[in-house]
């Protein structure tokens, strides 16, 4: 199978391309923009996701003999639109908020700048890996917020595809989880990894016992044993009958959560085993987790509620044409008007405005072209949160792989710190700051 992502786009990006080399228009400079709208589910922020694996799958858009094969026998675009993607490469610039970065309706959070033929193209892939990393980092970040101090492990392999389910552990370990149960994630993104049994396990064999001593003799006392396969309370006293007062944890998959932990860790305590420590993890999202807080409860298990975004599996991004050169060579703002569906023409700088560490306000400066925009050096108060990610078709390697989920994942935390108290709330509600939009120059 090719590994090239070029085909990982809809037909009428490659048919605008097209009709845009027969009329000459796809050389002309052009600025698109990737933002929201607004925050999906009554938010009050959303957190940036799929920075870096967008630019990874960017290295390999390239359309190599099998792509053309099937574009040429398809009649999906005409001969020279076919012999120009055979040199097809992105030679353009991109910058944007990094990963793990916050965005509120309207923030800047990518922007392409190329010929139009060179940036066209890419509004499929960039807002299908935005779309979902987004919608899954903005729902992990809930469920770290609720968490508070205690560990939270991504466990949604099994309730997304398996491409997605590499991708949001991922991206929930950059928003505030601490591991995640699939390998592959591990492997490929440095992220640590946990696991210990299922039910199977403990089926498998005659008794609760016998499971509980062979995981015990293979994993050692410092395991998690799974103790509601059968009666909760018996499950209990039979691991610590076999490992001792100093078994690791014991995990809950069943029940009501509250009244059930709560009366296990009684019976841990009143058997000696003060230290073994108690791992929820059934059916959670940002609510039920938020609702465990008073609960003798010390690490949290998460699966479909993270990996398919808590309900709002998609961020409503949308990736738009926002200024480009005119016939004179000038450049002009463009924007859509469509009542519920427009846009703000420009090219743009964003700044988060504080006041004493606390987040008050995005702003975004608008100009027709960058020679307009102001320095940050202007706005003393406010952080600069755009930076340089693809530069003369190079996409900037310190966002990608291993080293870059473990700088998003640091950044996402301190950032998140600037959030004022209001924003940390799980209820529906009106964006944590206001946007406000400023016209480049202006006083």
């Amino acid at each position: 199978m090719s590994a090239s992502t070029a085909l990982m786009t809809d037909r009428y990006e490659l048919t605008m391309l097209d009709a845009a080399l027969r009329d000459g228009t796809a050389g002309r400079r052009c600025v698109f923009e990737l933002f929201a709208r607004r925050l999906s589910g009554g938010r009050r922020f959303g957190v940036v996701g799929g920075t870096g694996r967008l630019l990874s799958l960017l290295r390999d858009f390239r359309f190599g003999d099998d792509e053309l094969r099937f574009l040429r026998d398809g009649g999906v675009v005409s001969p020279e639109a076919v012999t120009y993607l055979e040199n097809y490469r992105f030679t353009g610039s991109m910058t944007g908020y990094r990963e793990g970065e916050l965005y509120f309706p309207g923030s800047p959070i990518l922007t392409v700048e190329g010929s139009f033929a060179d940036a066209v193209i890419l509004e499929t892939l960039a807002l299908s890996v935005l779309n979902h990393d987004s919608a899954v980092a903005t729902a992990a970040s809930r469920m770290s917020i609720a968490a508070g101090d205690r560990p939270l492990a991504e466990m949604g392999s099994r309730r997304t595809n398996e491409a997605s389910a590499i991708a949001s552990a991922r991206i929930a370990y950059i928003a505030g989880f601490h591991a995640t149960s699939n390998l592959e994630a591990g492997r490929a993104w440095g992220i640590p990894t946990m696991g210990t049994a299922a039910h199977a396990w403990t089926l498998l064999h005659d008794s609760e016992e016998d499971a509980f001593r062979a995981q015990i003799e293979s994993l050692g006392t410092g395991t998690t044993l799974l103790v509601d396969t059968y009666d909760i309370r018996k499950g209990v006293e039979t691991a610590i009958r076999v490992a001792g007062t100093e078994l690791g944890g014991v995990r809950l998959d069943s029940g009501d959560l509250p009244t059930v932990a709560a009366s296990v860790r009684a019976q841990l305590d009143e058997l000696g085993a003060t230290g073994t420590k108690i791992t929820v993890t059934s059916d959670l999202d940002e609510y039920a987790i938020a609702a465990l807080a008073a609960s003798p409860v010390d690490a949290y298990g998460v699966g479909t509620s993270v990996v398919t975004g808590s309900g709002h599996p998609a961020a409503g991004m949308v990736y738009k044409l926002v200024a480009r050169q005119g016939s004179d060579g000038g450049w002009v703002s463009v924007s859509k008007t469509a009542e519920g569906k427009g846009s703000q023409g420009g090219r743009k700088n964003a700044f988060r405005v504080l006041e004493n560490g606390t987040a008050v306000q995005e702003l975004v400066e608008v100009a027709d072209g960058f020679e307009q925009l102001s320095p940050a050096s202007e706005y003393p108060d406010a952080r600069a949160l755009q930076v340089p990610l693809v530069i003369d078709g190079e996409p900037v390697a310190e966002h990608e792989g291993a080293a870059g989920v473990a700088a998003a994942r640091e950044h996402h935390l301190r950032v998140r710190e600037e959030l004022p108290i209001r924003a940390l709330a799980l209820s529906r509600s009106d964006p944590a700051i206001p946007t406000i939009y400023k016209d480049a120059g202006e006083a």
